[in-house]
This record gives C-alpha cells, structure tokens and sequence, in this order.
C-alpha cells in the first residue's frame, strides 16, 4: 500500500486518501476513530472525486453513507472505492475486471460482441486482490474493526455483476450484495441462472437488485424480471431480497446518486 495524496471533499469530515496497491488505485475514507462497518464499491473513480469521475459527478456515496448512518443510530462506515484498471495500454481494463469470469469460463455465451477474450478476464485476481490485500491493509490504516456480517459491496452496470459474482466466491468475506442496474445483458439468462443459485444464503444475509427506466437501464427489464422470478424461486424474500424500479432514473452516477441512500438503508437496517 503506497500512499499518493490526501484531498478534500464537499460534505466529508477529515479527507480522502488515494493509495496505490500492486499497480491498483484505490480511493478511500474513514469516520475519526475508524469505524465497525466496511462498504466496498467497485468503479472507485467515480466515488469521490469529480476529477476523476467519468461524467464529472459522483455516487457521493460517503456523504449519503453518513446520513444514513446518523439516521439509524450507526457509525458511518469505511468506505473504499476501488478503480477499475482501464488505461490507454489497457482500454478493456474495467471489462476483464468487472465481468464474472467464472461462468464465461465454464461456457456462458456473451450475448454482446465481446472486445475481449475469455482468457483475459481476471475478475478472481480482482476480486481476490480487494479481499486479501486492500480491505485487510485499509482496516489497519484506519484503525477499524472488520466483521464479514457488517461488511457490503456496491457497484452499478459491471460492477452490479461483479458484486454478485463475488457473492458467490467471497460469502465468508461480506454478507450484503448491493446491485444497481445489473448489466444482464452481458449474459442474458444464462448468467443470471450461473450467477443466482450460487449465491450462498447461509453466508450473504441480503442482496439488493435495482434498476432505472431510461437509457441503457431501459433494455434491462426482461432481464432484471427473470432474476427477480430465479430469487424468488430460490427462496430469497422479505428483508433479505429487494429489487426496485426506479422511474425516469437513467444508467449514469447522477441517477445511482439519486437513490442510493435507499440500498445503503436496505444494508444498515438489520
């Protein structure tokens, strides 16, 4: 873990540290004193600051975390936001770390023009890479307490995926799964069939799915339908399963922004 800066944002206490691990960036931010909580979010550019963001705006995740927190009576959470690796030696970076690599492997067909091969995923090293060396050395840092039962993953679009796909490989490491605007249709159904009855219910406690109505998110509802009837079906309801419209939202950190409180509620309300 290499420090590169401290900086200031809108609405956060104390600063943002930006660190590099093994050639990753790694954005992330902590409660004085550190906290019992942890939230891991994929595509960690966008999570905080506007500079790096891909469309200037950002989840502001740390803020509405903090509202969310005080509202319920909670500590707000560490709050790690992890880049993807996408560069201009690498332009497919965040698809070979972002896309479940497994049921590629094992034959799920892309139902999209793939830019990149089977063999250049590495959405286990990714995955391993958060929970071996960048969640345990920030806990240290920060001076927190990690706990799998209170710790979440987020991520929107590929990172919704990623987020469920880790669910399946990591249940002893988090326990709530929180995808916003799942892009199914990297798979279609047979990801969502690959991908749901994998998800352990003895290790993750809840799982949040959601969508919008506009833009990309408008091509998601059969998808989205047929996952909430597979939850359904695999015995996933009350308090530990929600999925959720979102009308004249769209598929961009504007609209995720908008409503993000609500998954963030959905994880802290036990």
């Amino acid at each position: 873990m290499q420090s590169i800066k401290r900086y200031q944002v809108r609405g956060l206490p104390g600063k943002v540290e930006r660190a590099n691990f093994s050639g990753r960036l790694v954005d992330y931010w902590a409660p004085e004193g550190g906290s019992n909580r942890v939230l891991i979010a994929h595509d960690g550019q966008n999570i905080f600051d506007r500079r790096t963001a891909t469309f200037v705006y950002t989840w502001r995740l740390a803020q509405n975390a903090i509202r969310v927190s005080k509202e319920m009576g909670e500590k707000p959470p560490v709050v790690i936001g992890v880049f993807h690796s996408s560069s201009k030696s690498d332009p497919h970076g965040r698809g070979k770390d972002l896309s479940p690599e497994d049921p590629f492997r094992e034959g799920v067909k892309p139902l999209i023009t793939p830019t990149i091969t089977v063999d250049e995923l590495r959405g286990n090293a990714y995955l391993n890479q958060i929970f071996n060396e960048i969640v345990p050395a920030i806990v240290d840092e920060t001076k927190s307490e990690y706990s799998p039962q209170r710790t979440a993953m987020i991520g929107s679009s590929m990172g919704g995926l990623a987020t469920l796909y880790a669910a399946t490989r990591m249940s002893e490491k988090f326990s709530t799964a929180l995808a916003l605007s799942t892009h199914w249709p990297l798979g279609g159904n047979p990801l969502v069939d690959w991908l749901l009855p994998r998800i352990p219910q003895a290790g993750i406690a809840k799982v949040w799915m959601s969508r919008g109505t506009k833009g990309l998110d408008a091509t998601y509802p059969p998808f989205q339908e047929y996952a909430d009837s597979r939850m359904a079906d695999l015995g996933w309801k009350g308090k530990r399963f929600t999925s959720k419209v979102y009308h004249r939202t769209t598929h961009n950190e504007r609209s995720w922004a908008s409503y993000v409180d609500e998954p963030l509620r959905f994880w802290l309300n036990t």
